[in-house]
């Protein structure tokens, strides 16, 4: 992911000096699992001098690579320059018990689950912040009139909090597909060439495993299933398409024909080189580009699944740009959402505006049961409704100061309802009268 998608914390973990770091840690304790064990010649005073000793640099492992065209070859090469540096002339070198009985996988792969495992704990930190914060936003517009909209009409009242409500409980939601794909993911296996462990005792595995809070794979052959990988890239993708949705749901009502609400727009901020008066929903669309990523990137993880017999590496190249890339777009996508949505610029009065512009059609629906409770049939009673509704949109479409659509219906002789029934049907609040149990329920999220 290029740097300008790239905050440091979640960028560190996917650089080389990271992953090596995490390799030699692996490396130096599978060598004091060997010791405690016994089975083979190191012993713990050559485990202690490897873990005094070693290290690495990343320049001079690319310059290994650079003949080897292995990488890790390259770096157990580099590691070894270190630990056998200062080891007397004539004695053994303690470094032949370094990835003694492992297989490159091995190494690679729990090593790649321990990064997983990382970057999702920043990534789970990012869903509980933007959760939090939208659940305090939702009580704060929880009697904030606004109009609901279904295909893009306007539908019936609702109110603001509501929509930050939903957004909480999408990101539970993403809360809990994340953790159970970091359970999924938090695996290892140091199990040898075909996972037989034919040359190393299962001892190590899980005395590495349990030192890097990771559980052995029940039988890994000589990688880690992809499926795996391909769970936590979906959940991956699925948090994104979250994040997508709100983002959305900005950019769709910082619309000039709508503005009720706005990302921020900070002091100095241009919106256009040739307009200056625009204020373009550029965050909103980026956070939506991105989303894009991340969401094809799932897919490379659901084709690495398939490999040939008990490995190949088919799956090496895409997983080391892909995992990367999605985990780098979603957390910065979390940090311009967190910025976005705590800073959200609202406008209820628009709000109350932009509810009346359809001149009471958004009341239809109380209309049509105030009708039925009359005694006439559902089906004549929607004639009624619809009739003066298609009137008033008629004014509407064709810019008509006409009358209102309760003026409509007054006027109207078969739609008998009383002065005191139509107050009660053009009262939006009627429509709410149960908001209370949806922000009680939202009173209980927890992040």
């Amino acid at each position: 992911m290029i740097g300008r998608y790239t905050r440091p914390a979640m960028g560190h973990i996917w650089e080389p000096e990271n992953k090596f770091a995490i390799w030699k840690e692996i490396e130096l304790l599978a060598c004091e699992a060997q010791a405690e064990l016994g089975q083979c010649g190191i012993t713990k005073e050559e485990a202690a001098w490897i873990r005094a000793h070693a290290d690495f640099r990343v320049e001079r492992i690319d310059e290994i690579e650079a003949v080897t065209n292995h990488d890790v070859i390259a770096f157990l090469t580099c590691m070894k320059e270190y630990i056998d540096a200062d080891v007397p002339e004539g004695e053994e070198k303690p470094s032949r018990w370094v990835h003694y009985g492992m297989t490159s996988s091995d190494l690679g792969d729990t090593a790649l689950s321990y990064q997983i495992t990382q970057a999702l704990d920043i990534i789970l930190e990012d869903v509980k912040q933007l959760g939090e914060t939208c659940k305090r936003r939702a009580f704060e517009f929880q009697d904030a009139l606004c109009v609901g909209r279904t295909h893009g009409i306007h539908a019936e009242p609702m109110t603001f909090g509501m929509k930050f409500g939903s957004w909480a409980w999408a990101l539970k939601r993403a809360q809990t597909r994340l953790q159970q794909a970091r359970e999924v993911a938090a695996t290892g296996a140091i199990s040898g060439a075909v996972g037989t462990y034919s040359s190393i005792d299962p001892f190590i595995e899980q005395y590495v495993c349990e030192k890097m809070g990771l559980t052995p794979d029940p039988l890994s052959n000589q990688v880690l299933a992809r499926d795996r990988h391909a769970q936590v890239m979906a959940a991956l993708a699925v948090t994104a398409s979250t994040l997508e949705s709100i983002a959305l749901q900005v950019r769709l009502m910082q619309e000039s024909d709508v503005i009720e609400a706005e990302e921020p727009f900070k002091k100095g901020q241009k919106g256009s080189s040739a307009m200056p008066h625009k204020r373009n929903p550029i965050t909103a669309e980026r956070v939506c580009g991105l989303a894009r990523v991340v969401k094809a990137n799932a897919q490379v993880g659901f084709d690495d699944v398939a490999l040939w017999f008990e490995r190949d590496i088919s799956h090496s190249g895409a997983e080391r740009v892909a995992l990367a890339d999605s985990f780098i777009a979603l957390d910065y996508m979390f940090g311009k959402m967190q910025w976005m949505l705590d800073g959200l610029q609202t406008y209820p009065d628009k709000m109350v505006l932009n509810l009346n512009r359809t001149r009471g059609l958004i009341f239809s629906s109380k209309v049509l049961l105030a009708l039925v409770d009359t005694g006439i049939t559902r089906e004549d009673a929607y004639v009624i409704v619809q009739r003066n509704a298609m009137a008033v949109w008629h004014d509407i479409q064709n810019a008509v100061d006409g009358p209102t659509y309760r003026e409509r219906l007054e006027a109207d002789p078969e739609a008998n309802l009383t002065p005191e029934k139509l107050d009660e049907i053009f009262d939006p609040w009627a429509f709410l009268g149960h908001k209370d149990v949806v922000f009680k329920k939202l009173e209980t999220l927890e992040f």
